[in-house]
Parts: C-alpha cells; structure tokens; sequence
C-alpha cells in the first residue's frame, strides 16, 4: 500500500513538473503624467488683519487651472510660519470639498491665539501657501 502511494505521488510531482508556465509578458505603458498646478493666492494679502470670528473670503488665481484640473475639489487649512515650517492645522481646516475653478472660498475665522505670522494653505493637487496675515481680536 505504501508503494502504491509512493508511485501515486511520484506520478503527481512528474506531471506537476512537465507543465510549463508561460513566461509573462510585459507590455510597456506610457507614464501618466500629473497635471500640477498652484493657484496663486490672492486674498489675504500680506499684512491683513482677521478679527477672529468675522467672515473672510480666501480668493486664487484660477486662470491657470488646466481642463483636468476643473472638477478638482480643494481643502484650506490654517497655519502659521514659524522655525522655517508651516504648522498647518490639519485637524480643523477652514474649508473643504469646494470646487478648486470657483476662485474663492469664504471662511469664519476661527478663535485661534493672536499671530501676526497666520497663513492659509490651498491643496487642489498641490499646496499654495498665502503672505502672512495677522488674526486679532
């Protein structure tokens, strides 16, 4: 019985190994190539002051917006320059899910500490970082 088993098992590891596999075949793809543009920022303009809870309207140039980029929907967030870094406020953005081709966004301006160095970043498919701005009371 054991031999049967064995030449079961001999005849089974044979046939495994006389299948062959085909190689596989690579066929090249062009690179997709990312459309990358940064709206320049265009309110708040260096030197604002925010009182806190106002409402403010963030504004960007979107003459160079590609086709692509139409339906993009954006995020801003709160920072502040400081130790060469940009300590953004991820947990609390200002606003998001807007479309990036409206050019503005308007915004209550959160209680947050007084700063002169404030600064609001736009993410669409990359970040644009606004002048430093002053938030007040």
């Amino acid at each position: 019985m054991f031999a049967n088993k064995l030449a079961a098992s001999l005849l089974a590891l044979a046939a495994a190994a006389s299948v062959s596999a085909s190689p596989a075949t690579f066929i090249p793809v062009a690179p997709k190539e990312d459309i990358v543009f940064s709206p320049h920022i265009t309110e708040p303009t260096a030197g604002q002051i925010w009182p806190v809870g106002t409402n403010q309207t963030v504004t960007w140039d979107t003459s160079a917006i590609p086709a692509e980029g139409a339906n993009q929907t954006g995020l801003l967030l709160l920072g502040y320059q400081a130790n060469d870094s940009e300590n953004l406020d991820i947990s609390h953005p200002l606003a998001a899910g807007f479309p990036i081709s409206a050019g503005e966004i308007n915004i209550t301006v959160p209680n947050v500490t007084m700063r002169t160095d404030y600064i609001v970043v736009l993410f669409g498919d990359s970040g644009n970082v606004s002048p430093q701005f002053t938030i007040m009371f």
